[in-house]
């Protein structure tokens, strides 16, 4: 009777197991099919952007391009803390904003060597699908360590990482670029795209894509 009663649990532990490992698998899917419905709406408004104002951010040095994704997150917490606004531009906005300017700023980096001003959509779409991918692949290999643990936290606590971030960037750029034991400029400006991009999933943002 004993080892009945052990076959049955052992069965059902495994049943439990597989159960977990196949939820893990589905919302690993799901995060990752989410994900890339909100890239592609960013990407969407880089390439419109691009063809109506050309590449004048290439004006931009680093510093410039973290102070601009600055005031984007800046206004963000002020909205979420004030409950208000009285400009109409949603916060959903803003976060684009920074995807889109942390990706300019690493596709200035990829092009420190090149100092034309003008760049045609045509070479900046295969830079900016790369570093989109790259930092997808990023938030990939953290999610196998800490699982989907964004999607328990709120947009206004990720929107104070995204700051955190930024100060750390700021004061990497103070450093002229050096850090000891830190990760580097790029993995900040990818951290705060993907905290960027969960935000935009639980605001609803990649719906728009699927319906």
């Amino acid at each position: 009777m004993y080892i009945f009663g052990e076959i049955i649990y052992l069965r059902s532990k495994k049943t439990e197991v597989i159960r977990e490992a196949l939820n893990k698998k589905i919302l690993e899917t799901q995060t990752s099919n989410e994900y890339k419905q909100v890239i592609a709406r960013c990407k969407d408004l880089f390439r419109k952007k691009t063809l109506d104002y050309g590449t004048a951010w290439r004006i931009l040095r680093l510093p410039s391009i973290t102070d601009q994704i600055f005031i984007k997150a800046q206004r963000i917490r002020s909205i979420q803390e004030k409950g208000s606004q009285k400009v109409n531009d949603p916060i959903v906005d803003e976060f684009v904003g920074i995807i889109n300017y942390c990706l300019i700023a690493l596709i200035q980096i990829s092009l420190k060597e090149d100092d034309r001003m003008e760049i045609p959509f045509g070479e900046l779409e295969p830079l900016y699908d790369q570093w989109a991918a790259d930092t997808k692949a990023l938030l990939e290999n953290k999610n196998h360590d800490y699982g989907e643990a964004w999607r328990d936290m709120r947009v206004s606590s990720m929107t104070d990482i995204i700051l955190m971030k930024l100060f750390r960037v700021k004061q990497i750029e103070d450093n002229s670029g050096k850090t000891i034991v830190s990760e580097g400029i790029e993995a900040n400006y990818q951290d705060m795209i993907n905290y960027s991009v969960f935000c935009l999933i639980k605001l609803g943002y990649h719906e728009a894509v699927s319906n």
